[in-house]
């Protein structure tokens, strides 16, 4: 069945694109035959020295850290990072992450109901916006986690927002961190007396996708000491998902719920111990899945309990979504120097459960000029655009852009970051497709964009 542009946005079906459109990005000649002719123009400068932006376009500032104000009366917390947008009749809501480690100036308020660990200054906030993207309040929606970075939309309309941190009780922590929660757009109930979905381990928590069907989640890594692992989690029999079931089951079957697996790559049967050996978009690999020992890590990381040979890692794995039946993900870069095989600046791999396989299907070389304007580097989060193609958020060195990428694989910068050096985080867009969502991390702002999306070369 074909998808329309809407069912794009609502479903995440993000390989439609992915697959045919991505890899012409680690294409030099190609990207620079098409660069000049693909997306919306040239960027403008912002005489604000905010965010500048192809001409036809706008932005608003729908938050802004330490200077727009909660329902309770706190200002806006710092480092706003992974964000979904939902929808109802009367706008939307965005949840919005907040990766606070400790030394950030605007911490989320410790709120009675809503706290996991008042030492603890990160979590979330749930930003109301009007149809035209213009904020209406911000509240907060979790507290007293730890270092929230990214994380994945439920196929029942919820966020799971990841610490990315190993960080034990201890000092002014008062819980033990590394762990995913599960975060209601509207229902504030819903999210009163959060818990620790501990099933899905206690590790460096990136990103995470939702298998619809059956309710699997895939989850990535962000570590490096070893590196990082991909992780599945497949649910106990008779388990169906839905809103409150995962909070529900970690009260009811305890820390060992389902089953938690780190993947392992064989090509043939030679083991793979590091993704970045691959090199050429098309490379596929057999996987195999490992039960992780100690999913809480009483003593040793979950990346570590395995011996030389048992699983398969990668240096920087972030985004995660699910498209195509399978479960896409992001590898932001490689180097030598921290023990990687071969060195990149980003890979998009996707898995297919119905063969057990593991596919590149992108590689970004190493960018030689981070500072060029015209440069890409380093894939983070990604989402779909209103014509089918793809956003991708910078998180490199250098100038940092939203990068876009038509349905032909051309790309074109659809932002730039004129503030400073820091990242984007969080593009998502609404569920009409007229807005696209985006903060800046640092200092800290999250953007609405508008303009001729339709308009796309």
């Amino acid at each position: 069945m074909a998808l329309t542009r809407r069912d794009l946005l609502r479903t995440g079906a993000l390989g439609i694109v992915v697959a045919g459109s991505v890899e012409a990005i680690a294409a030099p000649v190609a990207v620079a035959q098409t660069r000049r002719q693909a997306g919306y123009g040239a960027l403008v400068d912002d005489p604000a020295g905010l965010l500048a932006l192809p001409k036809g376009f706008s932005y608003r500032v729908v938050a802004e850290a330490g200077v727009t104000k909660l329902d309770s009366g706190e200002p806006t917390p710092s480092d706003p990072d992974g964000t979904a947008c939902f929808g109802d009749r009367h706008g939307f809501v965005l949840v919005n992450n907040h990766e606070i480690g400790g030394s950030e100036p605007y911490r989320v308020p410790a709120l009675s109901g809503l706290t996991y660990d008042p030492g603890a200054g990160g979590g979330t906030t749930n930003i109301v916006v009007d149809q035209s993207g213009k904020r209406v309040r911000e509240y907060v929606s979790l507290a007293g986690t730890h270092n929230n970075c990214a994380g994945g939309r439920t196929p029942w309309d919820t966020w799971l927002t990841c610490e990315e941190t190993e960080q034990r009780a201890g000092g002014v922590y008062q819980k033990d961190h590394g762990y995913v929660f599960e975060v209601d757009p509207f229902d504030h109930h819903a999210n009163q007396h959060p818990v620790a979905l501990r099933f899905l381990g206690r590790y460096s928590h990136e990103a995470v996708a939702v298998d619809p069907r059956g309710s699997s989640i895939y989850l990535t890594e962000d570590a490096n000491g070893p590196h990082g692992l991909y992780y599945r989690w497949t649910p106990p029999k008779g388990f169906g998902g839905g809103k409150g079931a995962l909070k529900h089951l970690q009260e009811t079957a305890g820390d060992n719920a389902g089953r938690l697996q780190a993947m392992s790559c064989f090509k043939g049967d030679r083991h793979i111990a590091d993704l970045s050996e691959a090199t050429q978009p098309g490379t596929k690999y057999r996987v195999k899945w490992v039960d992780v020992p100690d999913r809480q890590a009483a003593t040793v990381s979950v990346r570590k309990q395995f011996a030389d040979g048992e699983v398969t890692g990668s240096r920087k794995l972030e985004g995660a979504y699910w498209g195509d039946g399978g479960a896409y993900f992001v590898a932001s870069f490689a180097r030598a120097s921290d023990g990687s095989v071969n060195e990149h600046d980003g890979q998009v791999w996707f898995y297919d459960p119905r063969s057990e396989t593991v596919e590149l299907k992108t590689i970004f070389g190493v960018n030689p000029d981070p500072d060029a304007d015209t440069n890409y580097d380093g894939p983070d989060n990604i989402t779909v655009s209103p014509d089918g193609g793809l956003i991708l958020a910078e998180d490199g060195d250098g100038v940092q852009h939203l990068v876009g990428v038509t349905r032909k694989g051309a790309t074109y910068p659809m932002a730039r970051n004129d503030l400073n050096g820091s990242e984007f985080t969080g593009p998502t867009f609404s569920q009409d497709g007229r807005i696209l969502f985006a903060n800046i991390q640092g200092p800290g702002h999250v953007f609405a964009i508008t303009g001729p999306w339709e308009t796309c070369r």
